[in-house]
């Protein structure tokens, strides 16, 4: 049974459906009954259609009347280019195709962008149909601006919503968090924070933040806020992970960093608030030179104890590296562009790049056959070109609304498209029915729809968005009949007219969906995830291979690293758009079991962390011989598991690493064997994580220990 929508959505989908309301009727009703300018009127009519409702703006009323002003100009833009190019049905298609696919696609590209593309869109699908009139340009471009502009008026004025939280107050407030664990840490004072810090991490995913709050553009502020985001979450649960560690008491080295990172996040939280000047990590990068300096233990490093304290004293210096990037983030989105010395080049490798430059990396990096950005892009345009192309060459009147259809009813599987479908054809048969009914009894001249368009609006902007496909369809037939009632002479066959559309559109969509992609993000997920975990292999035999021959190595090794670390961010963020899609996507059953796509991805990220950093632990020597054979051991069974379990086997794969022999550890110096449990710890977090992606490891099986990425969205 579906669930019903709650009280506060419902009083949210009535707010915004007054402010649509009253910004369409007055732009409508003056335009056509005071002006006599139907085309304006019918412009000024769908603008706030298109930005109240089409593309739900988010943020609060003066961040929603701000997106729609910007968008403005755009809008007058393609309500310019459709009119031109209306002049055949030809150029309308092409004129669709290159419109459609460059506004979906660049949809992905920025929040803001991502926001309106939808409302953008039809403008450009409203102008580009017969009649070819382009001596109605001023009244269709005067119609978009009244609309526009009285939408955003309404927006700040009429029940605005309130500000949302900022992400990067949630990432000051998530520091604080941070920052008292560390001090109770400091204490070994019992605060019970694990679960607190936990369920805050998972909170600032971005599967929980507010549309409009999301930092997912490509410019360097949004990209850095992101990056805060992603350290934060991994710095809280470290912290987590070092909570329920056993209490090391002579562990000053380990207090006294903490006690840097405790300050830190502060500082970092304080400047994310504005009330601290911006700085760079320098204070606490100097702390953990100091920690390298003086960590280790004296007696057998065999035994218990040792073991204990080494494990403690990586956790800590994985949280303070967390500490590191969280600050220096912050520090590029607060401060702008600005030199990181001294840190992994590559993890910041966007904070001196021009704007520009990061934009085409963005698109670079989304334009590919297996992107699901790319994928929807090219099932949205060809989807809506066809629709165009059959509008044009069957004549069809008002066959604008085939072309709405297939905007709003498309998915991006083929089962859901025909699910929302089947409700529009049942909703849109109903109200078809019903507006036949009502014009046949109104009759063509009556001032009945003048009357009752206004609160038919109200009832079915509220009830549509709540209610889906069926009711959303069906109420919006009524309006569109009242409205175009009023422009000319309707009869009963205006209903049947967008019956026609809207099954020809429907129609299209879902042979779209069936031919273009039908699986949507699932077949991709599988494929993207395979493709990470085939890329982190050579980059965990060169990560491990740095740091354990020392800070020289040879320029072929470092060739080799640079290579796997740019293939494996890409193939990340390839598989992490594919998770974000398959997340909204309904499986048509419940699954039990099958693989952990969250596992997989963590798992790679947990691998770009060891690449970045692990080698700048390493010593000027290195590990010994006997040491060095043993990880290079263990890296190869590590990249030997993650290329069996990148076939996902349904039996799921039992992945588990040889342990660091005693002898081994016994004959390597005291100053060198914190990095090689560093090392071993990395390695045996990254099988955790290989075994939970067969999705045989339990829910959360992958610990939040040394390394642990924290990416769970």
């Amino acid at each position: 049974m579906p669930k019903r929508p709650s009280l506060l959505a419902s009083v949210r989908a009535g707010r915004r459906a007054l402010r649509v309301t009253v910004a369409a009727a007055v732009g409508f009703y003056p335009a056509l009954y005071l002006l006599d300018q139907p085309v304006a009127a019918v412009y000024a009519l769908f603008a706030p259609i298109a930005f109240g409702l089409l593309s739900p703006v988010p943020g609060s009323g003066r961040a929603r009347a701000g997106t729609v002003l910007r968008a403005l100009p755009g809008a007058a833009a393609l309500t310019a280019i459709g009119t031109v190019l209306a002049a055949s049905t030809w150029t309308a298609v092409a004129g669709m195709l290159v419109v459609s696919f460059m506004l979906t696609f660049g949809a992905a590209c920025g929040p803001r962008l991502s926001g309106t593309a939808p409302g953008l869109q039809l403008f450009y699908i409203l102008a580009c149909f017969p009649p070819y009139a382009p001596d109605t340009l001023p009244q269709r471009l005067a119609g978009v601006a009244v609309g526009m502009t009285v939408l955003a008026l309404v927006e700040m004025t009429l029940l605005p919503d309130p500000a949302q939280p900022s992400y990067s107050g949630r990432i000051s407030d998530a520091l604080d968090l941070a920052a008292r664990a560390a001090d109770d840490l400091v204490r070994a004072a019992p605060s019970g924070l694990a679960a607190r810090l936990r369920q805050t991490g998972r909170e600032l995913r971005f599967s929980q933040q507010p549309a409009g709050s999301r930092p997912t553009g490509a410019g360097r502020t949004d990209r850095a806020l992101a990056q805060a985001g992603s350290a934060t979450r991994r710095l809280l649960d470290q912290l987590a992970a070092l909570s329920e560690l056993p209490v090391v008491r002579a562990d000053l080295a380990s207090n006294e960093l903490l006690r840097e990172i405790a300050a830190a996040c502060r500082d970092t939280a304080g400047i994310l608030r504005r009330v601290r000047p911006v700085a760079g990590p320098e204070v606490i990068e100097e702390m953990i030179d100091q920690f390298l300096a003086v960590r280790g233990a004296p007696g057998d490093p065999r035994s218990a104890a040792t073991h204990a304290l080494l494990r403690r004293q990586s956790t800590v210096l994985t949280i303070a590296v967390s500490a590191v990037t969280v600050r220096t983030a912050v520090a590029l989105a607060v401060g702008g562009r600005r030199p990181v010395h001294g840190l992994p080049r590559e993890q910041f490798w966007y904070a001196g790049t021009g704007t520009v430059r990061l934009w085409l990396v963005r698109v670079a990096g989304l334009f590919t056959r297996r992107s699901v950005t790319f994928q929807n892009a090219w099932r949205t345009a060809l989807g809506l070109a066809l629709a165009r192309l059959v509008a044009g060459w069957l004549d069809l009147a008002h066959g604008f609304w085939v072309l709405l259809a297939v905007l709003t009813l498309g998915r991006t599987t083929a089962v859901a498209t025909w699910s929302a479908v089947r409700s529009a054809a049942i909703g849109t048969f109903t109200g078809a029915c019903a507006a036949g009914l009502f014009v046949a009894g109104a009759g063509g001249g009556s001032d009945l729809y003048a009357y009752l368009m206004a609160p038919v609006m109200l009832v079915a902007f509220t009830v549509g968005p709540l209610e889906g496909p069926a009711w959303a369809q069906g109420l919006f037939t009524l309006v569109v009949t009242m409205a175009f009632a009023q422009i000319a002479p309707v009869t009963w066959q205006l209903a049947e007219v967008r019956l026609v559309d809207v099954l020809t559109g429907s129609a299209i969509g879902l042979l779209c969906g069936l031919l273009a992609w039908p699986a949507g993000a699932r077949a991709e997920i599988r494929r993207s995830a395979r493709q990470l975990l085939i890329a982190t292999a050579p980059l965990v035999r060169a990560t491990v291979s740095a740091a354990a021959t020392g800070r020289g190595g040879s320029s072929a090794g470092h060739e080799v690293a640079a290579q796997a670390l740019w293939l494996t961010r890409h193939r990340l963020r390839i598989a992490e758009g594919a998770y974000a899609q398959y997340r909204t996507e309904l499986p048509p059953r419940a699954a039990e079991g099958g693989p952990d796509w969250l596992a997989a991805l963590n798992y790679g990220v947990r691998v770009l962390v060891g690449a970045y950093w692990l080698p700048r632990m390493s010593t000027q020597d290195g590990l010994p011989s006997a040491a060095r054979r043993w990880v290079r051991q263990a890296s190869e069974e590590v990249e030997g598991a993650a290329r069996r379990v990148a076939d996902f086997p349904p039996e799921g794969l039992h992945v588990r690493l040889s342990p660091l022999p005693s002898d081994v550890a016994a004959e390597v110096p005291a100053r060198v064997l914190p990095l090689l449990i560093d090392m071993e710890t990395w390695l045996i977090a990254l099988t955790t994580d290989l075994q939970a992606a067969t999705g045989h490891g339990g829910e959360g099986a992958a610990p939040s220990g040394p390394h642990a990425d924290g990416t769970r969205r």
